[in-house]
């Protein structure tokens, strides 16, 4: 009886061990995964970050180039959200 319980201890014991060493494998996969999505998401907002920096300059030519178009147009966006603010 001693060596059947003496087996399973050891058939036990090697489970133990292997579903650490699983543990430890899905672990430092899900710290890959982690870090090439960090990287991804860092790539994205600098592209995010240039298209709003492009934006922003073709909108500064704009009002330097026709200030009175950019004033006139201001104001039309103002009466449209003024008109559809007092819907509300």
């Amino acid at each position: 009886m001693s060596t059947t319980s003496a087996r399973l201890g050891k058939q036990a014991k090697e489970v133990t061990e292997d579903i650490q060493k699983m543990g430890g494998t899905v672990r430092h996969a899900a710290q890959e995964k982690l870090g090439q999505i960090r990287e991804e998401a860092a790539e994205y907002r600098e592209q995010g970050r240039d298209r709003v920096h492009a934006v922003a300059s073709v909108c500064e030519q704009f009002f330097r180039q026709r200030p009175l178009t950019s004033v006139l147009l201001a104001a039309g966006v103002g009466v449209l959200l003024g008109r559809f603010w007092k819907r509300r």
